[in-house]
């Protein structure tokens, strides 16, 4: 009888390596390839560019592959003690960075039944990562970009968006990273607030920022990155004007566009009730949910609606009421809104969200009640977290404090220590050399 071989794989892009992992396992015996979910990928880096379903395919029709399994998560564990193969086949480059635990792991399980861990030697000159980093150079299409919001939120226990205004911005977006317990963290997606696109204009957030003006901000980020955009949309104005901004945005590949339910001219829902704001009605704004719902062409365009009950001093159970209606009008996401320091109202609409029979993914945007914690709001049951506008506000205070040196002392030199090096500035943008 044939010995079983276990060998984990994302699978993202075939390359040479891969191929040689899998003709050094059919050696030992049958392959059994675990090949990781799209959740399982997206726990330890970037969402991979084919789904599951498209990789299963590729692996089950390549030779000397017995049998595809899905490997439900980074942990190995589950898998080898359901199949109990005699080995399991890796790469050798996981003997450091973030699969190290992974791999000691492995080590032990296989103990438990006399199994071995047969390392394969790295395939020099090419990996996953460098073939994602070329293919990211090259950009994406907006078909691509749209759909891979849905897929986040699939994939992910929570979807981490932050505001971009520029082309900058949404390259800082774009390739931060920071590693914590081992495991690489990044933001998955990037919000064009009308707050920050309006005040890097020098313009008061009213919506004086037309469409088309924010669509040149738009096209500055979508040239120079792949991640997912969600776009705010304000009022969404009226129905006849809003059908158009969908399709519009659904063209260039925005995956979401998020409306708040006010009516007459917009202030930001920060101020509260100190300025004059009116709540559109349940049935007219439901009636622009379902006029959006019925221009957009994909079925991958988000339509996200926005609660402004706590904002206005409505009450929980008006926005209970408003979030049911919202959604049976075809909504595709609820984001509930607050200024309340505490985020107590955040979580008791939270809670009572979760008893609903039909319901859409959750959005917060916690610029208020940014002490909680992204696992709260996890455990309360939010999907996607939107830091609303904090580029630019860290940006401001760091150009103002070095226009002001430059101004008393008279010269630069002082000023120097707070900003990046002019080499650092040119190698900064891809194509400047």
């Amino acid at each position: 009888m044939a010995k079983k071989v276990y060998v984990g794989m994302s699978a993202d892009m075939i390359h040479p390596g891969h191929l040689n992992i899998i003709k050094e396992a059919c050696k030992l015996g049958d392959v059994i390839i675990g090949l990781l979910t799209d959740k399982a990928i997206a726990s330890y880096k970037r969402l991979p560019a084919l789904k599951y379903e498209q990789r299963k395919i590729i692996i089950e029709n390549i030779k000397g592959v017995t049998e595809v399994v899905p490997q439900e998560e980074l942990d190995y564990s589950p898998n080898l003690r359901k199949l109990k193969p005699d080995f399991v086949v890796h790469g050798d480059d996981w003997q450091k960075g973030v699969q190290q635990q992974t791999r000691q792991k492995v080590i032990e399980t296989l103990t438990e039944w006399g199994g071995q861990l047969y390392e394969v030697p790295y395939t020099k000159g090419i990996s996953s990562t460098q073939l994602n980093q070329t293919l990211k150079e090259i950009g994406t299409t907006p078909e691509i970009r749209m759909e891979k919001l849905k897929r986040l939120i699939d994939a992910k226990p929570i979807v981490k968006v932050l505001e971009a205004h520029n082309g900058l911005t949404g390259l800082i977006i774009e390739n931060v990273t920071a590693e914590c317990k081992g495991r690489n963290k990044e933001f998955d997606a990037i919000w064009l607030s009308s707050l920050t696109d309006s005040t890097a204009k020098g313009k008061p957030d009213i919506e004086a920022v037309d469409v088309t003006s924010r669509l040149h901000s738009l096209n500055d980020i979508l040239e120079v990155t792949t991640k997912p955009i969600i776009y705010d949309g304000d009022t969404g104005g009226i129905p006849e004007h809003f059908v158009f901004t969908v399709k519009t945005l659904e063209r260039l590949g925005v995956s979401a566009i998020i409306i708040e339910d006010k009516t007459g001219l917009k202030k930001n829902s920060l101020f509260g009730t100190d300025v004059q704001q009116t709540q559109a009605s349940i049935e007219d704004f439901c009636y622009k949910i379902s006029a959006g719902k019925k221009a957009q062409v994909t079925k991958s365009f988000m339509i996200i609606a926005r609660i402004e009950s706590f904002i206005l001093k409505q009450g929980l159970e008006d926005a209970i009421t408003r979030a049911k209606a919202y959604i049976e009008a075809g909504a595709d996401g609820i984001m509930i809104h607050s200024k309340e320091k505490n985020g107590e109202e955040i979580l008791q609409f939270c809670k009572q969200y979760k008893e609903f029979e039909k319901k859409a993914p959750l959005v917060v945007a916690p610029s208020s009640y940014n002490h909680l914690y992204e696992e709260q709001l996890i455990e309360a049951g939010v999907n996607i977290v939107i830091y609303a506008n904090h580029l630019l506000r860290s940006a401001y205070p760091a150009m103002l404090e070095v226009a002001k040196s430059i101004l008393i002392h008279e010269r630069s030199l002082e000023a120097d220590e707070k900003c990046m090096s002019i080499k650092e500035i040119l190698n900064l943008i891809p194509g400047t050399k």
